[in-house]
């Protein structure tokens, strides 16, 4: 029942017992997703929706490193800057792939180990049961690189508590396991070196009863992590409306945390910064997670006409010298009109048979 039988599969889908097994197979890029693995993952869930055999899907990555460690974004950079049309292809198919999860009939379960970024969590955060372990780096690192976190990014970051999703989206900062669970993008952790074990017993499970109790059997105590440790400062400080708010308040306060803080939102992109924070409290406000992959689509189609993406890409990926040149260099001189053009239309791009 293999989808794909050469020896250098990007996705490994499989049976054992009534588990769907979908594994992402490209390690040595920590399973990062190109448009060939993103149709596949679409034909893996359409066979294993309709075959009555299988009671759940489990996605996991190959190699030590992790699940996903997002879109395989060099490639969309060096389509965007020869002006190739289909540039946009990835992103045209990824964000109903995300979507297609969040919708699935059936038990979806995410093993989160290791690094789990950008289009890593779209493929894991929508699902129905989300485990990360002890190794788990969870993260919406856009900001850094020129971006924004898409895939639903701004439907899942606005739902975590008080304004860690506002922190997590604007920093871009790497967090736990625990902290993953604390902010809705995962339910249960797990020790990585129980994942086989358990999933052997998810293929035996015949109802969701039986899967739910397979699970809570491996299941441990999370703890309490960065965000919840500093949940009083991220309210306080990620609350307002204007980047440049937070930044003052950040400023105001003598802790390390907020030092920190602000010391990383000072290297990221200031169009990205306000671009997301935009997005975010659009977010807040939206009735749907369609409605948000549509502004998204079109916030992404306007940032390869821009300048920020393909500096921060060059800066991290291609020449690696992690020193990007942001246009424009200071958040004053973002204006609110610049932003405008991100958000001019965003209706029936991706999903034209669904009302926003």
């Amino acid at each position: 029942m293999e989808l794909a039988t050469a020896a250098e599969a990007q996705v490994i889908v499989e049976r054992q017992g009534g588990a769907g097994i979908i594994r992402l197979n490209r390690p040595k890029a920590i399973n990062s997703l190109t448009l060939p693995m993103v149709r596949l993952l679409f034909q893996a869930l359409a066979r294993f929706e309709d075959d009555l055999d299988v009671s759940c899907v489990v996605l996991t990555g190959e190699g030590e490193r992790g699940l996903c460690a997002g879109g395989d974004v060099r490639i969309i950079h060096d389509l965007g800057k020869a002006g190739d049309p289909q540039v946009l292809d990835f992103w045209r198919e990824e964000f109903p792939l995300n979507y297609r999860i969040a919708r699935f009939s059936k038990p979806y379960v995410a093993l989160m180990d290791g690094i789990v970024m950008g289009g890593g969590v779209g493929i894991s955060a929508h699902g129905s049961h989300r485990i990360v372990t002890e190794r788990t780096k969870l993260a919406m690192p856009e900001t850094g690189i020129g971006y924004f976190p898409d895939v639903g990014g701004s439907w899942l970051l606005p739902k975590a508590p008080g304004e860690c999703g506002t922190w997590l989206g604007l920093t871009g900062n790497a967090v736990a396991g625990a902290d993953a669970i604390y902010a809705g993008f995962a339910d249960y952790l797990v020790p990585s070196d129980g994942l086989e074990a358990l999933v052997g017993d998810l293929s035996r499970a015949t109802d969701i009863e039986g899967l739910e109790a397979a699970i809570t059997a491996y299941a441990v105590d999370a703890g309490k992590g960065v965000l919840a440790v500093n949940r009083d400062i991220i309210d306080a400080t990620f609350r307002f409306d204007t980047v440049e708010e937070i930044f003052a308040a950040l400023s105001a306060r003598d802790d390390p945390f907020s030092r920190e803080t602000l010391e990383a939102l000072q290297k990221r992109s200031p169009t990205s910064l306000k671009l997301t924070l935009k997005l975010l409290r659009l977010g807040r406000e939206s009735a749907s997670l369609i409605e948000c992959l549509e502004r998204e689509f079109a916030a992404g189609t306007e940032i390869l006409r821009g300048h920020d993406f393909y500096e921060g890409v060059r800066a991290a990926l291609v020449d690696k010298d992690r020193n990007p040149h942001w246009r424009p260099l200071l958040l004053e001189e973002v204006r609110e009109e610049d932003l405008s053009p991100y958000f001019a239309a965003h209706s029936g791009n991706l999903f034209p048979d669904h009302r926003l």
